[in-house]
């Protein structure tokens, strides 16, 4: 939390007021106050900072996240509905937001156009729009490196730089709502937990997933490393593995560890009771058919393989980035010339921003 010091009012004192103390009283008595004050403040944080100096908010930080930044697909095997805005914005995405000023997005807009547009020729080809996915993906990255090392230190109580299936499981359960001291004191002597079914499945799952992260040799110890790859498996590639394992368990249904398009379009989207939800149903289907079919199934021979599924997921494969970037043009070339201009993109803007701007062409104009 940053805190910011308000500005200190000065306050004028006349020297021969009667009714005001001298300078120096006044000076001696507000520096009496002043140390006063901060050792009460320097008391209050010694006494209230955790041992390890962080301390967890939620539940949700000892979870790896369902969404991974910059991945095509969910680690429940759903396509990652904001993958085009993750890899074309960055870190600014965050900023277009849709009740946002359209002017100020536009200006933002043709900032990063002209940073895409690396020979600056107005306009942006495959090539570049593939680099610049491959500097927003390991933007994520590099964002859940640093997510990561505050994550560790709130799970390594002793701070020895390693954390152990059951120093994990006790901060898990208590995020939970379990007592900290006496879920730990009954793992230390090894007594049975009552725990809930549902949270007993969770767990179940994180420890297969503890063990894929623990590299060789196998100690059940993470290191910070490896806790990295425990909640973001898109950072090795033995977690990506085991990732698209788990995909292919949840979409198999006969058992032979590859997909079909009926596998991979008949997961449960809901009971539909109206035409909305229909039709919400329906673009569903529409979506992951085509992207099984044009992008995830490379051979298109109809049989989606764990290898075909593993380069698919490999957030840093430079083809698949290629592929993305082709497709981005695609969907806003009006003109058919394979790149993109900045009229295009900014009236594509829902497309790559989540932010549609009004007026496009004619402010466009205002703004060169």
């Amino acid at each position: 939390m940053n805190i910011k010091k308000k500005g200190e009012k000065k306050d004028k004192f006349k020297k021969n007021h009667p009714k005001m103390m001298s300078r120096q009283a006044f000076l001696c008595s507000l520096g009496s106050l002043y140390l006063s004050l901060l050792f009460v403040f320097l008391l209050m944080d010694v006494c209230a900072r955790p041992a390890n100096n962080s301390v967890l908010r939620d539940e949700k930080e000892l979870l790896p996240p369902d969404h991974l930044n910059g991945v095509k697909m969910e680690m429940d095997g759903h396509l990652n509905k904001e993958f085009h805005q993750e890899v074309f914005l960055g870190k600014d995405r965050d900023e277009f937001e849709e009740d946002s000023e359209p002017r100020r997005n536009r200006r933002k807009l043709m900032v990063i156009f002209s940073k895409v547009d690396i020979n600056n020729d107005k306009k942006i080809s495959a090539k570049e729009m593939q680099r610049w996915i491959m500097e927003k993906t390991d933007e994520h990255f590099q964002e859940a490196v640093e997510e990561n090392k505050m994550h560790f230190r709130a799970v390594d109580p002793d701070g020895d730089g390693h954390v152990s299936w059951d120093e994990y499981r006790i901060k898990f359960l208590a995020s939970k709502g379990f007592n900290e001291k006496e879920i730990a004191e009954k793992i230390k002597n090894n007594e049975e937990l009552k725990i809930d079914e549902e949270t007993q499945e969770v767990l179940d799952n994180l420890k297969d997933r503890w063990y894929q992260a623990d590299n060789p040799p196998p100690d059940l110890l993470l290191s910070e490393q490896e806790f990295l790859s425990f909640l973001h498996p898109e950072h090795s590639r033995g977690m990506l593995h085991f990732m698209v394992q788990e995909i292919i368990r949840d979409l198999d249904q006969d058992g032979d560890k590859k997909l079909t398009l009926s596998e991979f379009i008949s997961l449960p989207v809901g009971t539909v009771e109206n035409q909305q939800a229909q039709d919400i149903d329906d673009d569903w289907v529409r979506d992951r058919r085509k992207e099984f079919q044009e992008v995830i199934d490379a051979n298109h021979d109809g049989i989606v393989t764990m290898e075909e599924l593993e380069e698919y997921m490999d957030p840093m494969n430079e083809h698949n980035a290629l592929n993305e970037a082709r497709q981005m043009i695609a969907v806003a070339d009006e003109n058919q010339d394979h790149h993109l201009e900045l009229e295009e993109i900014l009236k594509y803007s829902e497309y790559f921003t989540g932010s549609k701007l009004m007026d496009y062409a004619r402010n466009v104009h205002e703004e060169f």
